[in-house]
């Protein structure tokens, strides 16, 4: 596999296993699972994974080879979010018959890209492995996506009361600080991985300033919920106020309490004790923009947070993706590739920052420079805070 035009077998063998785990994912599901809407914002299981072959075929053959004949069949329902409602779920095909397609669909495309199958023009999605590094990551972030489905649908299945062993207790110790030192500082990615919202790498220039140690645990979190900071206004902006108003929800998504009061958490395995001292999460920008102002600080800017992780400053991250002060923008000399929607959409200042990566993201996607975004009202995204000062 040397031509310049494939793929070398660790990079396939990357794609690969990131193929696997999607299907694994599926394979245990039955029909209905597949098709079923588990929140607003996440569209059924089934989907995504229809989505990411349609995604490989979309750049393989018909931008590559020029032959949309698989993908002209596939446009409509796996192009981009499924009709909302019960008649877009049911236009999913079953279960089997579409695992079956996405397994030959797959194969054939680890073919094209090991160049196997046929030779695969000239073309800058193929230097440096580029497209083989996009796919990857494109599919690692839908395999988080599904995992939020599957949280989801164990929150709305949750019927009888769990009793934790553990009783969270909040924990109201002065929050450990580092002092993150002034100066300019490069902050961008590095090709053929970086996607285009991480480039082009550019200078960022800041003053010193403390950032939180570790990110904000569930028992410090507790301290907020017990001060009854989710009733006081002081903590919350004007937006913030508004969004409470319409969700007057009282703890992160995933917490709920048995008859004691004793708080506790449920994930896609099933109800659980909280650990004290992992991370918060369940969080929207809203509340970690409250949490923060009850703690007499505030949200780290997004460069600031890259900077901190390249100085070796970010201790315990990657179980949380935290929550940035700052909306998703272009940086300077942005150029849309290979996808302009891809991030494009984003750069619309409703969408926010998110920096880290929590336990369910793939290594493929953990690097100081990756940027996630979504909208500040999102709370099933495994997200939480570290604060900063």
């Amino acid at each position: 596999m040397t031509g310049q035009n494939t793929t070398s077998l660790i990079t396939l063998t990357r794609l690969r296993a990131v193929q696997h785990r999607l299907r694994a994912l599926i394979a245990p599901l039955d029909d209905e699972t597949c098709r079923t809407r588990f929140h607003p914002d996440l569209s059924p299981l089934g989907w995504h994974l229809g989505h990411c072959a349609y995604v490989e075929n979309h750049w393989l053959r018909k931008v590559l080879l020029r032959d949309d004949r698989l993908t002209r069949k596939q446009r409509d329902l796996f192009a981009s979010q499924p009709i909302h409602g019960p008649r877009g779920e049911r236009a999913l095909p079953d279960k089997q018959r579409l695992l079956d397609e996405v397994i030959q669909q797959q194969d054939d495309n680890i073919l094209l890209l090991s160049g196997m199958a046929e030779a695969l023009p000239q073309h800058p999605l193929l230097e440096n492995e580029y497209l083989a590094h996009f796919l990857i990551q494109h599919h690692c972030q839908h395999h988080e996506t599904m995992l939020m489905a599957l949280n989801q649908r164990a929150l709305g299945c949750h019927r009888e009361q769990f009793q934790p062993q553990q009783h969270l207790r909040p924990n109201d110790a002065p929050l450990e600080r580092l002092r993150v030192p002034a100066g300019d500082f490069p902050v961008g990615g590095e090709p053929p991985k970086a996607l285009d919202n991480e480039l082009p790498v550019h200078s960022f220039s800041q003053d010193a300033f403390y950032l939180g140690a570790k990110p904000v645990s569930n028992a410090q979190y507790l301290c907020f919920i017990e001060a009854g900071g989710y009733e006081d206004p002081a903590h919350w902006d004007e937006d913030g106020r508004a969004w409470l108003a319409e969700h007057p929800v009282r703890a992160p998504d995933h917490w709920r309490q048995d008859d004691r009061g004793w708080w506790y958490g449920i994930d896609q395995d099933g109800p659980h004790d909280l650990a004290p001292d992992l991370p918060v999460h369940g969080l929207c920008h809203h509340e970690a923009r409250a949490f923060a102002r009850f703690a007499g600080a505030r949200l780290p800017h997004e460069h600031e947070w890259e900077v901190a992780c390249r100085l070796g400053l970010m201790y315990d991250s990657g179980h949380v993706w935290e929550w940035c002060a700052n909306s998703f923008f272009p940086y300077p000399g942005f150029k849309p590739f290979p996808d302009e929607a891809q991030s494009l959409t984003g750069f619309d200042g409703q969408h926010y920052t998110l920096r880290g990566g929590s336990r369910h993201t793939r290594r493929d996607l953990r690097r100081c420079s990756y940027r996630n975004f979504h909208t500040p009202e999102k709370r099933h995204v495994f997200a939480g805070l570290r604060l900063a000062w």
